[in-house]
């Protein structure tokens, strides 16, 4: 935690000098030197770019070195009568040693002793985990083929790489299999209520009548494709593949978990965020923004949206690029850093953003930037991403993949607005 403080400085320091040399651009100032001090300016704020990265790195590897530890704690070695062994016990069968004699003996659990077995059982993951792994030819080793570190690994990667399939941006339904779901909506926003007149009797023609729609999530399925490696490499660095492989697929079903949920167009496939959306500002500038633009696309929202704990805007690294420069009429920056001693992310015009690299850049007829409630998109999992390990298709080598099956939504239209350039 004290380097994660210590970086935070730092950032401090970058935001500091940044905007010093911005500052010193003014009217008087001739070309040469206010080209200048903007390259100066973005090398200070691609610094802070890679702090930021680092402080999240850090932030995730406390977490799961804390999960590591209560894993630890509960998963104690198995001897060799199969009950659990106390520390010091040298007879103790190791996890790790057998899962490698496991996938080295072609997945095929006839191949172990019962106490081997017994240690494959303890080490897998917990009874109420969804296990949809297998092997080839071997239907009953689907859930040890792949150790708890690795599911960890992957699930952990796909939120950095993928700002749509995390739970904190969005709200997310997890569920077993993957039946059509169907999600009612209602907008009754411009149906008033009429005043009464004494001794009348109340109007039933059926003109103030609630109109119900419905959305529709499905279950789209995705895969990694198989990455192959050979059986030296699985004896010889098997804790190595473990996170090479764990951040490699995790990299592939994110990537694609990210792009469908933000620009797919719901046609055989989820309907993105940003297709999704409803337009609440068109720039005036093809390849830029102004500060005007921002407000009116946040004013462009309800009020009942914005006082949602999940309001933020949404755009790619080189819109929030373009977004530090900006400043109001009174020259002061409308992006702040925030309070990095105290971990308070940055902020524009008061609201969170996420980055999405996903969305499009500032260019012509390109949906730049959202805000709104993202609270109201709908992301739909099924299950866990899915591992499996293939043998006999590559031997002497072996194969892993990974599955994911999600589909998204927009619930209400109203809630989330984008800016396009002109």
């Amino acid at each position: 935690m004290a380097l994660i403080t210590e970086l935070r400085a730092k950032q401090a320091t970058l935001v500091a000098e940044a905007r010093e040399r911005l500052d010193q651009i003014g009217a008087a100032t001739d070309t040469a030197r206010a080209a200048e001090l903007e390259v100066q300016h973005d090398a200070a704020m691609a610094e802070y770019d890679k702090l930021e990265a680092r402080i999240e790195r850090e932030e995730k590897l406390v977490g799961l070195e804390k999960r590591a530890e209560e894993l630890r704690g509960k998963q104690r070695p198995i001897s060799r009568d199969g009950t659990a062994s106390g520390e010091g016990e040298g007879d103790a069968l190791d996890y790790r040693q057998v899962f490698h004699k496991f996938i080295a003996r072609g997945g095929d659990p006839s191949e172990l002793t019962g106490e081997e077995r017994a240690v494959l059982r303890a080490g897998a993951a917990p009874k109420d985990a969804e296990k949809r792994i297998q092997t080839a030819g071997t239907t009953t080793a689907g859930g040890y083929t792949v150790p708890v570190e690795l599911a960890n690994v992957i699930i952990e990667t796909m939120k950095a790489w993928g700002p749509m399939y995390d739970e904190d941006i969005c709200t997310v339904m997890t569920t077993a299999s993957g039946n059509q779901i169907n999600l009612p909506t209602v907008d009754d926003t411009s149906v008033p209520a009429v005043k009464h007149t004494e001794g009348t009797a109340l109007t039933d023609d059926g003109g103030s009548d609630a109109v119900f729609g419905q959305k529709r999530l499905d279950a789209y399925m995705y895969d990694t494709e198989f990455v192959r490696f050979s059986h030296e490499l699985a004896q010889d660095s098997i804790f190595n593949m473990e996170n090479l492989l764990g951040g490699l697929l995790g990299k592939r079903l994110g990537r694609i978990a990210n792009n469908e949920l933000t620009v797919g167009d719901g046609t055989g496939d989820p309907n993105g965020i940003v297709t999704a959306s409803s337009l609440g500002k068109t720039a005036a500038a093809v390849a830029a923004v102004t500060y005007d633009e921002i407000i009116d696309l946040v004013h462009s929202v309800d009020p009942a949206y914005r006082q949602s704990p999940r309001v933020r805007f949404m755009f790619n690294d080189l819109t929030l690029g373009a977004l530090r420069k900006l400043k109001d009429g009174e020259g002061r920056y409308i992006w702040t850093m925030g309070d990095v001693q105290n971990g308070v992310p940055g902020n524009i015009l008061g609201y969170r953003y996420r980055i999405n690299q996903a969305m499009a850049n500032l260019a012509t007829g390109n949906k730049t930037m959202l805000f709104g409630d993202f609270g109201a998109y709908f992301v739909r999992k099924v299950g866990s991403p899915v591992i499996g390990v293939l043998r006999e298709r590559f031997w002497p080598d072996l194969g892993i993949a990974g599955l994911i099956r999600f589909d998204g939504e927009l619930g209400d239209t109203a809630a989330v607005k984008h800016l396009i350039q002109a």
